[in-house]
């Protein structure tokens, strides 16, 4: 009896059972229990979204061909193909390409996963720095004859526009200003294509298109400086370039260490990635619409080799991360891969240029 009796009193009361069973399916107990898989479902979900996002939107836009692109524009808008066009469709193109992507212009975002990517944001800003040398060069050279003659009124609002803020979010956005700008070089470029004198002009002239490679040059040389800076360098002090009568503001040491942080290597890899795809379009612009002016001067084929030298660097890249091995070490280093290209194509635009002003 009272192994029975114990045996009894361990069971739990048919009562007992019954309150846990009403606790455990009770309304309220489904509802907070579903809330809670909800809420973790929808996390779960969230973070493949942006993951994959991130992965889709990470990917750079690849080559078009501005000469196609050019000729069904024209068709479509039932205008020549003038002097000049290809390179301002080419350069309208490049601006709505930035917009249009996938993810759009990820520069200003404030929302993942476009707050977390960093590689597209430095290839954005590389490509739009293109964009705004070529913008100021359609301002202030090719769309004018001499330099006392009158600013393009379009090329005039459209220059600004592509120079304002490029991480601005809002009031007014990066992308609203940008809008306004493609918006005034198509106005520049129907003026261009019809038929009314002395209405948007292009000029093909040596002189013009040497300004132009005068700014490529320099943008050039920065990257490729930029980009060898990877693995740490020690230069002399070339400021002056040996006159001795020259002078700076702020004195400087005769050898300094230059190195990229390490975080900041893929920056200027991408930036320069980014730089470098604008411009292989804008050389391609400019070879078939200064034709004329290049087989004048022999350059058809240095421009040629440019443009090759700069198609390199938009291979595709292996590696899920940009290396940073030594110059002659076991692992790859993009960065000087990157500018070598450059500096080949760089030296390229030097001799080209001299052959625009003395060939």
């Amino acid at each position: 009896m009272d192994a029975q009796e114990s045996a009894s009193a361990t069971k739990p009361k048919l009562g007992e059972k019954v309150t846990k069973v009403a606790t455990y399916y009770h309304p309220r107990t489904w509802k907070e229990k579903g809330l809670w898989w909800t809420l973790g479902l929808f996390l779960v979900t969230y973070v493949i979204i942006v993951v994959v996002l991130g992965f889709i939107w990470s990917r750079s836009p690849g080559e078009f061909d501005v000469r196609e692109y050019a000729l069904e524009t024209a068709k479509q808008e039932q205008k020549k193909l003038v002097p000049g066009y290809v390179t301002t469709i080419s350069a309208i193109h490049i601006a709505e390409t930035l917009l249009d992507k996938p993810g759009g212009y990820l520069s200003n975002d404030i929302t993942p996963p476009g707050v977390y990517l960093d590689n597209i944001p430095n290839w954005e800003y590389g490509a739009l720095t293109e964009l705004r040398d070529l913008a100021r060069s359609l301002r202030n050279d090719f769309s004018r004859s001499q330099t006392q003659s009158v600013e393009d009124k379009d090329l005039q609002v459209a220059e600004p526009k592509f120079n304002y803020d490029s991480d601005s979010w809002i009031l007014p956005s990066s992308e609203s200003e940008y809008r306004d700008g493609i918006a005034a070089l198509y106005r520049y470029l129907n003026r261009l294509a019809d038929d009314k004198a002395y209405d948007g002009q292009f000029f093909t002239r040596a002189d013009n298109l040497s300004a132009y490679l005068a700014v490529v040059e320099k943008r050039l040389g920065s990257l490729a400086q930029r980009l060898a800076a990877g693995v740490g360098q020690t230069r002399f002090n070339l400021d002056l370039a040996g006159d001795p009568n020259a002078r700076q503001s702020t004195p400087t040491p005769d050898q300094t260490q230059v190195k990229t942080p390490w975080l900041k290597i893929d920056d200027v890899f991408f930036e320069a990635r980014g730089y470098t795809w604008a411009l292989v379009h804008t050389l391609k612009a400019l070879e078939v619409d200064f034709a004329d002016v290049l087989a004048n001067k022999n350059a058809v084929v240095s421009v040629k080799q440019i443009i090759r030298e700069l198609e390199n660097t938009q291979s595709f890249i292996w590696s899920p991360v940009i290396l940073n091995g030594t110059g002659f070490g076991m692992v790859a280093n993009h960065s000087l891969i990157m500018a070598s290209y450059i500096s080949r194509a760089n030296a390229a635009i030097i001799d080209l240029r001299n052959l625009l002003l003395q060939g």
